[in-house]
């Protein structure tokens, strides 16, 4: 049994010692011990999250640099914030600490950026969209319930305001790259899992600490919020899925499940919910904020409907060409080879132009196929399919896959003796050196499509049986049977008059 490797056993013991830290550090009264806790904490989870991007070599490693760079920005604002405190004793708020934890927003946003680019090469205008649509709803609630309560707060200077508000920006800009990291294309890997649920509890913690700010309260227990995401982050990048983090997903973007078009409609439904809170609680309503907020939305909402329909459209056509065209050559499958001829023929009725119909099947296709294999098979239809719509070009004819080796040419506005010349010009583009047999029938105007086609068949099994590689035309004999005239001679008498011989078929 293999022995797990160093970032293997580093990752188990950081799921056992990263949890007893963030009880310790939350059970600690306030003092030095619990803010070296903390800063211990940070840093182990940083040096973590360097340690699994050096030992597992991504493919795209600039976002989880910027990510240890994010997380380590957040630990360095926290020494800062602790010496201030607990140390010079002065007041940390507004400090060179701000400096460090505002750092680590653009940090941690660009990491992110970084990994969606990997995955998506900015090539997903839907996911773009659903991000927009879940972003303005919750730059809304941060507008009502955080930005504007701290702006309007008299008991603070201006510069202390604007910096306090720059947290939640920080917070939203967090979100809506995490929100487009969630909606884009790519493996949903464990590391997935745990970087989302790591800047979610981040998220969530720096919510409440601001609201709390706001009422002039703090729980410790937040704490755990902010080192319980650096633990996950740090887990994420530990664990050996994270080289799949930065690979590059299907292009046709994810699946728009119930689940998408929930979180879409709640998004939606924020503004007007929010509104109607306010109301609700007895709270001054923001109706500039509420009206624009709802404009943007339904703006979003028709054009993510409008990308929708015509991803529905595009599919909608895929699928009738694969319904129409054979998948191995490119051709006009069976039932579009019938519905061609069928076209033909009614123009050739209206128009009284003439129509003839070739069936083309491919010598000892079968004998082949042994010899050389089924892929090459496959090979040999698709050259020949190929080379025989290229020698088809200008002649306004059609060539469709009938079944098998069997291909049926359409040829309209051509007589049998026209058609049979197009047909056995064909033979010599057979690719591999290969030979075709071919029938070839006039339509006589008053005979049904399938007698067409059956008399086509009846030469082709004609041409096979004189020996292959040749056109016949419908009913006329081999060229194996086909008498030579002598041409009368002056000293001699006409010859007596004979039975018409049969017609010769096209070599």
């Amino acid at each position: 049994m293999r022995a797990p490797d160093l970032t293997t056993l580093t990752l188990r013991a950081h799921c056992v010692v990263t949890p007893l830290l963030v009880v310790l550090c939350v059970s600690l009264p306030d003092g030095l011990p619990r803010a070296g806790v903390y800063a211990l904490t940070g840093l182990a989870c940083t040096a973590l999250v360097v340690l699994g991007t050096h030992r597992h070599h991504p493919r795209d490693a600039t976002g989880w640099w910027l990510v240890a760079a994010g997380v380590a920005a957040w630990t360095l604002g926290d020494l800062v914030y602790s010496y201030l405190e607990l140390v010079v004793g002065v007041e940390p708020f507004p400090s060179v600490a701000d400096a460090f934890y505002l750092a680590a927003y653009p940090l941690l946003a660009l990491g992110l950026r970084s990994f969606v680019r990997s995955r998506t090469g900015d090539s997903d205008r839907e996911g773009v969209i659903d991000t927009a649509i879940i972003t303005i709803g919750f730059v809304l609630l941060s507008w009502i319930f955080l930005l504007q309560p701290t702006l309007a707060d008299g008991s603070a200077s201006v510069p202390t305001r604007v910096l306090a508000a720059l947290y939640p920006v920080g917070d939203v800009l967090l979100l809506a790259l995490l929100v487009r990291l969630l909606t884009s294309s790519g493996a949903r890997t464990a590391a997935f899992r745990l970087l989302g649920a790591g800047v979610v509890l981040m998220l969530v913690a720096d919510s409440v600490y601001q609201v709390q700010s706001l009422a002039g309260s703090y729980s410790p227990v937040l704490d755990a919020g902010w080192l319980a995401s650096y633990a996950c982050i740090a887990a994420a990048a530990l664990h050996p899925s994270m080289r799949r983090l930065t690979e590059v997903g299907p292009t046709t973007g994810v699946e728009f499940s119930r689940g998408r078009l929930l979180a879409l409609m709640l998004a939606s439904l924020l503004s007007p919910g929010t509104m109607l809170l306010q109301l609700a609680l007895g709270l001054s309503p923001e109706p500039w904020a509420v009206g624009l907020s709802s404009v943007v939305l339904f703006v979003l909402v028709v054009l993510r409907m409008s990308g929708l329909l015509t991803r529905v459209r595009e599919q909608s056509e895929q699928l009738a060409a694969l319904a129409r065209t054979d998948a191995l050559t490119g051709l006009p499958n069976r039932r579009s080879g019938d519905a061609e001829l069928h076209r033909l023929q009614q123009a050739a009725l209206a128009e009284g132009h003439p129509l003839a119909v070739a069936v083309l099947d491919l010598d000892r296709f079968k004998s082949f196929n042994d010899t050389f294999g089924h892929p090459a098979g496959d090979r040999l239809l698709s050259q020949a399919a190929l080379a025989w719509n290229a020698g088809l070009e200008g002649t306004g004819a059609v060539l469709a896959r009938w079944g098998g080796e069997e291909f049926l040419v359409v040829l309209p506005g051509r007589d049998l003796a026209d058609a049979a010349a197009v047909v056995d010009a064909l033979r010599a583009r057979t690719p591999l050196g290969q030979t075709f047999s071919a029938g070839v029938a006039q339509w006589d105007r008053t005979e049904t499509l399938a007698a067409l086609v059956a008399r086509t068949d009846e030469a082709l099994y004609e041409a096979k049986h004189a020996g292959r590689d040749r056109v016949v035309t419908a009913g006329t004999a081999p060229a194996a049977q086909q008498p030579v005239p002598q041409q009368p001679s002056q000293q001699q008498p006409s010859p007596q008059p004979a039975a018409e011989p049969p017609a010769q078929p096209v070599a």
